[in-house]
């Protein structure tokens, strides 16, 4: 048997989202839809910083187990004006018990990131012809958390 490859990876960014106020859809089939968007924010990495531009989403799905299905577009704006769409999918997964003080705008900030789970999976779509065009060939992880507000996000490229 042939050993698998190391799984390795570098930090690319942290990114904030600036989130409106979220639109609750109730429940689907699916589960319960809530649409939250996405007003502004800012990155910033060694390889790449900018701003989040106004006019995303996040298509949250809150499943029957509770889990949360994520499901996010957005267009970032790097500082050398370069447009970068962005589409990722995830989960996150927080205990009952913390759900009311995680999702108050008063009280998120003191809830530990450690104790939930946030996981997504950012791909890049940049012009071929710009000089940012190797995210086009990249997969990454982030890792999110709440925050009053809206999201952060620590982006890791996996090499």
């Amino acid at each position: 048997m042939t050993k698998p490859a190391a799984l390795n990876s570098n930090f690319l960014f942290s990114a904030s989202l600036d989130l409106g106020p979220g639109q609750r859809l109730g429940k689907g089939p699916l589960g319960g839809r809530v649409i939250g968007p996405i007003i502004g924010g800012s990155f910033e990495g060694p390889r790449v910083s900018g701003k989040v531009l106004a006019g995303g989403g996040d298509w949250l799905v809150i499943r029957a187990d509770g889990s949360m299905a994520i499901d996010v577009r957005v267009t970032l704006q790097a500082d050398d004006g370069t447009l970068i769409y962005v589409a990722y999918a995830g989960r996150m997964v927080v205990p009952p018990a913390l759900m009311p003080q995680l999702f108050n705008p008063d009280t998120v900030e003191s809830v530990d990131p450690e104790a939930y789970y946030f996981r997504t999976t950012p791909l890049f779509e940049v012009a071929v012809d710009s000089p940012l065009a190797w995210l086009n060939g990249i997969v990454a992880v982030a890792v999110g958390r709440m925050r009053s507000g809206g999201i952060a996000y620590q982006v890791y490229e996996i090499t």
